[in-house]
């Protein structure tokens, strides 16, 4: 499942346009796909670890809408990504990064 999540995003990212809001919102899910930037910014407490401890914590809270996310957050908490609170996201631009990874785990962007 971790597979064609990072191999989805990359897809993804390939298929937008740069400047897109869908690319600038997704950011915070390149530390999930880069798990080296993940220790660096988790160390660093910077706003994109707070946005996706954010994302992570109500992907947590939303299963029961968006089933496919019980195994995928499993999944990443066996690597040590794990969510909390910080309140540092707006709600819309975690329902779309939410929705984003719900299509990611259905192979939206699956080549």
């Amino acid at each position: 499942m971790y597979r064609i999540f990072c191999e989805s995003y990359q897809n993804f990212i390939n298929s937008m346009d740069k400047e897109s809001y869908r690319i600038q919102v997704s950011e915070p899910l390149n530390l999930i796909v880069d798990l080296n930037k993940y220790e660096d910014e988790k160390e660093k407490k910077s706003d994109l670890y707070k946005k996706l401890c954010d994302l992570i914590n109500y992907m947590y809270n939303n299963v029961g809408r968006f089933p496919r996310l019980k195994a995928f957050l499993w999944t990443i908490d066996s690597r040590n990504i794990k969510g909390k609170q910080y309140n540092v996201s707006k709600k819309e631009d975690l329902e779309e990064q939410t929705k984003l990874v719900n299509s990611f785990l259905k192979l939206a962007y699956w080549y």
